[in-house]
């Protein structure tokens, strides 16, 4: 009997300190947490104390322990409530009330065990005899029907509270939104993570477990989103969707921006760059280097093995019962055009899966195609022909009356999604304008301007180097793509300009191969560049000011979705913006670009996509296991 009442008063005192934490002068929802906590601990208080300990008496037992189960959730409730404000806790004041809670929450849980039906009449033989001679009265009718509602009504209050608990610190479950990560999760798959190894924190508060979780290259993980901020607003916006999400066990999300769209945190993606690593990806290769490899990258062959492009390997597990996709775009495919039965003729959505890769398979082809291109260009020759190319159409427009110039094309009308798409109008433009043909010479030799020795330039050497435009393969390739525009570009306004000069009729001019040749190849360059920021990533982290590399450090980590072509990951940011494809050409190509690669700070990991438990179809441990493996 004395061990139970000095546990209690130790967990009362304990209470009582906890309430004095809570005190809070902010004008803001951090001023309700005293109150709460000082009521509380009032009431356990003085009932414990009055109508248990002194009264000596079990008549109020179901109650006690009904305020010792509630206690540690009504007390992590206040803790929530003085960190919901608009600003944060002193971390000394966090862990303070951390550590009193935990201690609070102990003390709780030996005193409920030792009030147990089968052990507290043990404690106090008048309690024995006060239970024999008074045994607990069968309700009936009414009242009966009251006590049950408000049993169940405990009973699921507590439940909730408990998951909450247990999310917080042990597990949570988590539905997959999107198919960034096919083929090993598809769209509202469900994964348990347990999350005390990642070391979690008390809510909106610095203060938790000890993180004893390293990750590998391989490891899907949870994470929270950095794309979105960390001020204290959306800490707390973030907090209660989770808990919404938490007690309705993922059927209700209402973590949206302030466009009511659902937002993306946290995510579900793959560990790829981990510390000591600087990366860069072409063509779909990812490729890393480290301190140790000498300034050398070399192609992360895991990567090669998760990576999702070729939609073939792994069609099965898109065709449901009636033959439709579930996805909404096929990622790359290695479909050759002679495989292409049939393109978009036809096809309305949704599409089968034979449907749908024919539809890819061209743009696949194009792809491949376009990077092959790249690869190949002799840039001596390019420049050869950008010279003649603008002789040809300064001959064209030489005996045209022009009027007044001036700035003929900015810098969005050279995106290359709106002038590869509008060449005869550009041309009739430059034709009729006074100025046109210089426009139309710098436009074609600018890139080449203050360069020599270009035979020297190639991309059949190692991924930096002298032997590469900006010193890396990225750059590079995107000096390249400008040339290859260029180059499109300059031989249909050329085709154009002689068919104007020679008055071919409008009519005729879809039988000009040589023409149709350059708008198909101009079509090709507008689809690669509106999706090349899924097949790339420049050299990440950025090299330091004299040059040097730098690495991802100790305490973070890179992250990437599987199916690359349907994956918005720590590549990309959520905003678009013009940039130019070769910043040194005063009159380069441009292109929407939202690359923007960030690291993952290990603080925002939750942990491991443990289990994946729906559906049970396809219920089992996520693994490393590549594409080929899962066949």
């Amino acid at each position: 009997m004395k061990k139970l009442f000095r546990c209690i008063y130790v967990n009362l005192i304990l209470g009582c300190a906890f309430t004095l934490t809570c005190l809070s002068f902010r004008p803001d929802v951090s001023l309700s947490a005293f109150p709460l906590s000082l009521l509380f601990t009032g009431l356990i208080s003085w009932f414990v104390i009055f109508k248990f300990i002194r009264a000596d008496s079990i008549k109020r037992l179901g109650a006690v322990r009904r305020l010792f189960q509630y206690e540690p959730f009504v007390y992590i409730s206040a803790f929530v409530l003085q960190r919901a404000g608009k600003s944060a806790m002193p971390f000394a004041l966090d862990l303070a009330a951390s550590l009193i809670w935990v201690a609070v929450t102990v003390t709780s849980f030996v005193i409920l065990y030792m009030l147990g039906e089968k052990r507290v009449y043990s404690l106090s033989a008048a309690w024995a005899d006060e239970h024999k001679a008074a045994p607990p009265k069968k309700r009936r009718g009414m009242a009966r029907v009251v006590m049950e509602m408000l049993e169940w009504a405990d009973a699921v209050i507590q439940a909730v509270f408990t998951i909450i608990l247990l999310n917080i610190f042990f597990f949570q479950l988590y539905e997959i939104p999107s198919e960034s990560m096919v083929p090993e999760f598809l769209v509202k798959d469900r994964v348990i993570v347990f999350k005390t190894p990642a070391g979690p924190k008390f809510p909106l508060s610095d203060v938790g477990l000890p993180r004893i979780q390293r990750y590998d290259r391989g490891d899907i993980v949870v994470f929270r989103n950095p794309h979105y901020g960390t001020e204290r607003s959306n800490e707390v916006r973030t907090f209660l969707s989770q808990f919404v999400y938490m007690v309705t066990l993922t059927l209700v999300n209402i973590n949206t921006d302030e466009n009511g769209e659902l937002k993306a945190d946290p995510l579900v993606k793959r560990v790829t760059g981990i510390p000591g690593e600087q990366l860069m990806m072409m063509d779909g290769t990812l490729y890393a280097r480290t301190a140790s490899s000498g300034g050398e990258f070399l192609p992360v062959r895991q990567d090669a093995d998760w990576a999702m492009w070729n939609m073939t390997e792994c069609g099965s597990l898109y065709n449901t019962a009636d033959g439709t996709l579930r996805v909404e775009r096929l990622p790359i495919s290695e479909i050759t055009r002679a495989q292409i039965k049939s393109r978009r003729n036809g096809y309305s959505a949704p599409y089968t899966l034979t449907q749908a890769l024919e539809i890819e398979a061209g743009l696949a082809a194009e792809t491949l195609e376009v990077e092959e291109g790249r690869r190949n260009l002799d840039l001596v020759s390019a420049r050869l022909e950008c010279e003649r190319l603008a002789g040809e159409f300064r001959r064209y427009a030489g005996g045209r009356k022009t009027a007044a110039g001036g700035v003929m094309f900015g810098k969005n009308d050279l995106l290359s999604h709106r002038f590869l798409t509008s060449l005869f109008e550009n041309t009739r433009v430059l034709l009729n304008v006074q100025g046109g043909a210089d426009w139309f010479a710098t436009f074609m030799n600018g890139w080449h301007q203050g360069l020599e020795h270009l035979e020297r330039y190639t991309e059949d050497g190692g991924v930096t180097g002298s032997h590469l435009m900006g010193g890396n393969l990225y750059d590079d390739a995107l000096f390249r793509l400008n040339v290859m525009c260029k180059l499109t570009a300059g031989r249909v306004m050329v085709r154009y300009a002689k068919l104007i000069s020679d008055g071919v009729p409008m009519a005729q001019w879809t039988d000009d191969a040589e023409l149709m040749s350059g708008l198909q190849e101009a079509q090709k360059l507008v689809n690669y560049i509106l999706h090349m920021n899924q097949r790339s990533m420049p050299v990440f982290p950025p090299d330091n000011a004299d040059g040097s590399a730098c690495y991802i450090p100790e305490d973070s980590y890179f992250m990437m979705g599987d199916n690359r072509y349907n994956s918005l990951d720590m590549r990309h940011s959520y905003d678009y913006r013009v940039e130019s494809l070769w910043a040194s050409d005063p009159l380069s190509m441009a292109y929407y670009s939202n690359m923007e690669p960030r690291l993952v700070h290990r603080s925002r990991i939750l942990g491991k996509a443990s289990y994946r438990f729906w559906p049970v179809s396809r219920a089992g441990v996520p693994g490393k296991k590549s594409i080929r493996d899962r066949r």
